[in-house]
């Protein structure tokens, strides 16, 4: 995060924590970030709205306590959604939740048309609940690593930041739970 950026989002966590009417713009700058990073790891829109929202209601709560100590606010929340969705799965005792519905087509197009679309979306759906999937078989550190790098496009200092670990270790991380992944993929 760039140095004003960071300065500016102190300035508004700061504001925040005198009138809970400010923390209505983090949570309009970060919503959609943790809703994204929430659904890439349980595959459920549903699941994905309660543990956001409780992600955030928890922010809310405790950001009279949060203090500057090297880690942003995003990557804070970040953490909390990280923590919610361990709490998720030991509650429900599930490693992955499926995807049940697909998309509709348009009733206007061609039949064929139609077959052709739809047999596209099967193969990229049937891909994305292998991946999902595999990926839920993989140990924790390295799900949260990998849908962290890969859905939320994050570098590994970010990471880092947002798991409270090295640099060096989340690249370990990263390295060993792609291998586990890709040997889970064949």
């Amino acid at each position: 995060m760039i140095e004003e950026e960071l300065a500016q989002e102190k300035e508004l966590v700061e504001r925040a924590q005198r009138d809970p009417k400010a923390f209505g713009e983090l949570y309009d700058r970060y919503y959609p970030k943790i809703y994204r990073y929430v659904l890439g790891r349980t595959a459920s829109v549903e699941t994905a709205m309660d543990i956001t929202s409780t992600t955030f209601f928890k922010a809310l709560t405790e950001i009279k306590r949060f203090r500057w100590q090297g880690v942003s606010f995003g990557a804070w929340l970040y953490r909390i959604a990280t923590n919610e969705i361990y709490a998720h799965f030991r509650k429900e005792k599930n490693n992955v939740t499926l995807l049940k519905n697909m998309t509709a087509l348009p009733s206007d197009t061609d039949p064929l048309d139609e077959v052709i679309e739809a047999e596209k979306e099967l193969e990229k759906h049937q891909e994305f609940l292998k991946i999902q999937e595999n990926l839920s078989n993989l140990p924790m550190k390295y799900q949260e690593v990998i849908s962290l790098r890969f859905f939320e496009n994050k570098e590994i200092h970010e990471i880092a930041e947002i798991l409270g670990k090295p640099d060096g270790t989340v690249k370990s991380l990263l390295h060993r739970g792609l291998a586990n992944l890709r040997k889970l993929m064949e």
